[in-house]
């Protein structure tokens, strides 16, 4: 691990990364063209890759950057051109300032509590010395993420999998009713 001969470099890198991918977080919120959103969301993915990587988590940070910031992604901006939402001013949900207020007094209380939260002293969690070393050795690094992916979580997994592809097929339905309507 490098971490030790660069604490500096690393300390520093794993703040910016951090503070980029709230910033574009803050921004996926904040777009109303969801073209633009589901852009500032693939910097965010990005960003968490680049964490991850300083982690030494290679492994993970090559499937969030194929997984989530190339298929997934490719898929939100597949159904948003597929459902042709049209200019970003016909589909505001927010009409008037109140929705805007309630949604920044709700994020400053979530805020508060996030540092009430991290003020307290939290009990240490100790992994036991060779644990993650031991996992690498028997099951590999893909096996030892696919191991309880496919074991502990597959029901979940697969409930994952049918609710996207369960939306796809409701997006393509709307797609086609808008032009049935049209036309």
């Amino acid at each position: 691990m490098m971490q030790e001969h660069y604490p500096l470099f690393y300390t520093f890198h794993f703040y910016l990364f951090g503070v980029i991918a709230i910033a574009s977080a803050l921004a996926f919120v904040t777009r109303r063209s969801p073209v633009a959103a589901a852009l500032w969301l693939v910097n965010t993915m990005f960003s968490l890759a680049a964490i991850y990587v300083m982690l030494d988590a290679q492994f993970i940070a090559a499937m969030q950057v194929l997984v989530y910031a190339g298929a997934i992604m490719v898929v939100f901006l597949f159904v948003v051109m597929l459902l042709n939402l049209g200019h970003a001013s016909e589909i505001s949900d927010a009409k008037g300032k109140a929705p805007v207020i309630v949604a920044g007094l709700i994020g400053l209380i979530l805020l508060a509590e996030l540092a009430v939260i991290s003020g307290r002293v939290a009990p240490e969690f100790k992994v036991p010395a060779g644990f993650a070393q031991a996992e690498m050795n028997k099951y590999g690094a893909v096996g030892s993420v696919a191991w309880p992916l496919f074991n502990e979580y597959l029901l979940a997994f697969e409930l994952t999998s049918v609710l996207l592809l369960v939306a796809i097929a409701g997006s393509v339905v709307l797609g086609r009713r808008r032009d049935r309507d049209a036309g």
